[in-house]
């Protein structure tokens, strides 16, 4: 391949470069103006920013619904780690849309930290959401395998905890003292988080698909089973790994940034395929309800 485009270049004379080359730095620098032009246009941030808000009220009213849908199912049932995660899934889009709807004001907050806040907690929000159901998967993969489930949720809840003080800590010393390294500091934190969330994808979720792989192939929704573990793990693993390598891009390129009215094309792409595609594939999956429970007492009819 590389022979071959040596030989086309060297067949090429010296105008002929050059003329090459004035293109592909006049196609370089139209790019770079339509980048600016759109950095600058308010309709392309009104654009970007309310599409968001759309998007994130539409999956916060899906999971609303299927919230609804399954309390109606099994209402003599409690607070289920499935009715957690929807209601969380209702709570984090429902926040992302209210910001992105008011992000004229959010964006130009006079303190930056509170950017950062409205911003941040949300994503962390929206960690705690989706390791829900690593948690679950582990404690199937365990209860499988005759392993002690008790410490899980302590771990969860312990590494969950963890996470939030110490992005409570950085809020602190931005509010206390503006300063550049710090910022730096957090979204490398946040990028931390994000291969902490990939790599128990990674984990529990391959896994649980390899044993339920193992599984006699008669076995009653074997392979609706498998088909969803697979499914969910594919989408969470890649929207975490595309969140860790844009934060920590973002942590080196002083020029880029989320926090900015300025940047609404990079807002909407990153948003789009870190939270909304990715929550909606999700809950599209996850849309089968519970089985109806039976009352003891009723005898059905052969």
């Amino acid at each position: 391949m590389r022979k071959l485009v040596s030989s086309r270049l060297a067949a090429l004379s010296p105008p002929e470069v050059a003329s090459a080359a004035a293109a592909a730095g006049g196609a370089a620098l139209a790019l770079r103006g339509w980048w600016e032009e759109v950095n600058d246009s308010p309709a392309w941030k009104d654009g970007a920013f309310f599409s968001l808000s759309n998007a994130y009220a539409l999956v916060s009213a899906v999971a609303l619904i299927q919230l609804i849908r399954i309390q109606l199912r099994v209402p003599e049932i409690g607070w289920t780690t499935q009715k957690v995660f929807h209601l969380m899934n209702f709570i984090v889009n429902g926040v992302r849309s209210i910001i992105f709807g008011f992000h004229a004001y959010v964006f130009l907050l006079q303190r930056k930290v509170y950017t950062l806040v409205l911003l941040d907690l949300p994503g962390l929000l929206f960690f705690s959401t989706y390791t829900l159901l690593v948690l679950f998967w582990a404690e199937i993969y365990h209860q499988a395998n005759h392993l002690p489930t008790d410490k899980l949720r302590t771990i969860y809840i312990a590494v969950n905890s963890v996470i939030y003080v110490i992005q409570v800590c950085i809020w602190v010393y931005l509010g206390i003292n503006d300063n550049p390294l710090v910022e730096l500091v957090s979204k490398v934190f946040i990028s931390a988080v994000s291969f902490i969330a990939l790599l128990g994808f990674l984990i529990y979720g391959g896994r649980l698909f390899v044993m339920l792989r193992h599984f006699p192939i008669e076995s009653k929704g074997r392979r609706k089973k498998l088909i969803e573990v697979g499914a969910v793990t594919e989408i969470c693993f890649t929207c975490f790994l595309i969140r860790c390598v844009v934060m920590a891009f973002l942590s080196f390129d002083p020029d880029l940034s989320l926090e900015v009215l300025d940047h609404p094309v990079l807002d909407f792409f990153y948003y789009m395929l870190t939270e909304i595609l990715p929550s909606a594939l999700v809950l599209f999956v996850l849309r089968k309800l519970p089985p109806k429970r039976v009352s003891a007492q009723y005898n059905s009819i052969r």
